[in-house]
């Protein structure tokens, strides 16, 4: 059993998806951050002025919700531990909050009795949700984020249809107060846990009761509780200080966990459903093991995130960026550290090479572009100008050029020879997340749902596409310029025509959000990497998928290919660099070296060496070994 043990009561706790990290609320009015595996205390996020009641992580890992006694919900960036919103509205404490699976809303539950949605990206109230008699305890939307389910100490369980806003259901059975709900993950039944010592399971369509868990006639209050991932199991967090398991189909208690010395407030499954973490008023969060009831094992690995990933044109190199604030080109035959550029004084967000592989390109949370010469590791240019966080950059394909995109919803273009910033490039009204250039044309995607093309000589923008649905997470140029492929956070990834502006191709086949994505540089396949943990390989004429890379045990951030189109590159959130062969889908290496999250990575042209937001290293093999700074980048505002 791993325990953490703060200084105040814990209100709230959750797992991120990928079971690394855990979040906690508590009477300190502070949500903390753990790391799983060494029980460590990664960020302290400072902001409330009373007592944390509820916390929830963004299915991404990007984000982390906060509710609170000072009648506000705060949003955070996990990365930076800065606050990025705070939500008012409500007129009394927020008792619950949760995102919805595609992380673009939020609820809150609130003892002003009413339940509010809201935009996570403008944080303003999109509903209100009136008809409870009593207080909100508790919160949650369904997975597919059509509906939201609410319990109150009215002891009701009401449905809500997030459109429209409309109650669709009210259930009715609980003799007390309602503390806790939740949704199953196939949408088809609600749990409720109540102060009259049940916990009940619902059927959503007929809104009937199918199930009534109960351990004994004293069974204590359940003050939480939740579904396994595969709905097989109900756990629940109980007055008498112990953690229960139960067996949904039969209602029967197969596990009673022990070790909290006071009432238990929270409980969540990991992903996997193997582990169950706990908060108590004993002022410990706990991790157990389902299976044993007993301790768990350490996580034996990585500690830290792999973001971006680029081969060098020759394919000898891969380049990789990293919370270390380092960059860092790797061998990619031996796979061994050949450099490491130093110089950035915050998180290295996004690495590029030169065509012709003598400089280097690195944009970070420090506000700056740096240029370094790649045989020598030094720095030869620091481009100032953004005003906030550097997201990404790139080469123009003749290396004059350097283009980079900001928060600060700028696209600027530098004289790669005198370091001069030569465009400004302003329309987008959100903060930009990707950009490509191949000398004439640069194109941004970004987080206002569109992609842009802009003139290099003139500095218009030519072409805005619209036709997504979601957040664009990355962008490409084809290397002749007539197409764009576009990696959304609606599973999907489309080609456009730059010509037309016209989307040509829609490529279906991703479970999860899609991260990044590139072109082979002839142009005939597409490669995506996914939240599924999957690096994906497509027909760019037909759209069809013809290759999936298995081995990434988390979500894939960052995709390449080299310049031959032999090999791809992939950064994940295990904390891993792998070089697939592109031609059988086979995993060829495992690069390791960085300290921290490693945001990017790319070839240098000759394909000689990798490069990383971090050293430079020489091509063979490794496991990379890294100090977690923490989960996931949404950029510092």
């Amino acid at each position: 059993m791993t325990s953490i043990q703060l200084e105040s009561t814990v209100n709230s706790v959750a797992f991120s998806t990928d079971g690394k990290h855990i979040v906690s609320g508590s009477d300190d009015k502070t949500v903390r951050v753990w790391d799983v595996s060494s029980g460590e205390e990664m960020k302290k996020l400072v902001g409330h002025t009373s007592l944390v009641t509820s916390v929830a992580f963004s299915t991404d890992g990007r984000h982390i919700l906060s509710g609170s006694g000072d009648n506000t919900v705060r949003v955070w960036d996990v990365l930076s531990g800065e606050e990025v919103k705070k939500l008012v509205g409500h007129i009394s404490w927020v008792n619950s909050v949760a995102f919805s699976t595609d992380g673009m809303q939020i609820v809150s539950g609130s003892y002003d009795n009413t339940v509010r949605v809201w935009d996570v990206l403008s944080g303003e109230q999109v509903k209100k949700l009136v008809g409870h008699k009593s207080v909100v305890k508790s919160v949650a939307f369904s997975t597919d984020g059509k509906h939201i389910v609410s319990g109150s100490l009215d002891k009701t369980v009401r449905v809500w249809d997030v459109l429209s806003g409309e109650e669709v259901k009210k259930l009715v059975g609980h003799t007390s107060w309602v503390n806790s709900v939740v949704f199953s993950t196939d949408d088809k039944h609600i749990m409720s846990g109540s102060h009259n010592n049940t916990v009940r399971v619902w059927d959503v369509s007929t809104g009937e009761e199918v199930k009534k868990l109960v351990g004994r006639p004293s069974l204590p209050e359940a003050n939480s509780v939740a579904f396994s991932t595969d709905g097989k199991y109900i756990v629940s967090g109980l007055h008498d200080n112990t953690v229960r398991v139960w067996d949904a189909s039969t209602g029967e208690e197969v596990k009673k966990l022990v070790g909290h010395t006071s009432v238990v407030n929270s409980v969540a499954f990991s992903t996997d459903g193997k582990h169950i973490v706990s908060g108590s008023l004993d002022k410990m969060v706990q991790v157990w093991d389902v299976s044993s009831g007993e301790d768990v094992k350490k996580l034996v690995g990585h500690t830290s995130s792999v973001n971006s990933v680029a081969f060098s044109t020759d394919g000898k190199h891969i380049m990789s960026g990293s919370e270390d604030n380092m960059v860092r080109v790797w061998n990619a035959l031996s796979g061994e550290e050949v450099k490491k550029l130093v110089g950035h004084t915050s998180f290295v967000n996004s690495v590029a090479f030169s065509t012709d592989g003598k400089h280097i390109v690195s944009g970070s949370l420090d506000k700056t572009v740096r240029v370094w010469d790649a045989s020598t590791g030094e720095e030869v240019k620091k481009l100032v100008g953004h005003t906030s966080s550097v997201r990404s950059v790139a080469f123009s394909t003749d290396g004059k050029h350097i283009v980079s995109g900001s928060v600060d919803k700028t696209v600027r273009v530098w004289d790669m020879s005198s370091g001069e910033e030569v465009k400004k490039l302003v329309g987008h009204i959100l903060w930009l997340n990707s950009i490509s250039a191949d000398g004439k044309h640069i194109v941004s995607g970004l987080y206002d749902n569109t992609v842009r093309v802009w003139d290099v000589l003139s500095g218009e923008e030519g072409k805005k596409s619209f036709g997504h649905a979601s957040l664009v997470s990355s962008v490409a140029l084809s290397t002749d310029g007539k197409h764009i492929v576009s990696g959304l956070l609606d599973k999907t990834v489309r080609v456009w025509d730059v010509l037309s502006g016209e989307e040509v191709k829609n490529l279906v086949g991703c479970t999860s959000l899609v991260n990044s994505v590139a072109f082979s540089t002839d142009g005939k396949h597409i490669v995506s990497g996914s939240c599924n943990n999957l690096v994906q390989m497509w027909d760019a004429s037909t759209g069809e998928e013809v290759k999936k890379l298995v081995g990434h045990t988390s979500f894939v951030n960052s995709v390449a290919f080299s310049t031959d189109g032999k090999h791809i590159v992939s950064g994940s959130l295990d904390n891993t660099v792998r070089v697939w062969d592109a031609s059988t889908g086979e995993e060829v290496k495992k690069l390791v070296g960085h300290t921290s999250l490693v945001h990017s990575v790319g070839f240098p042209t000759d394909d000689k060496h990798i490069m990383s937001g971090l050293h430079v290293y020489t091509s063979t093999a490794g496991d990379l070994k890294v100090k977690f700074c923490f989960l996931f980048s949404k950029l510092k505002l």
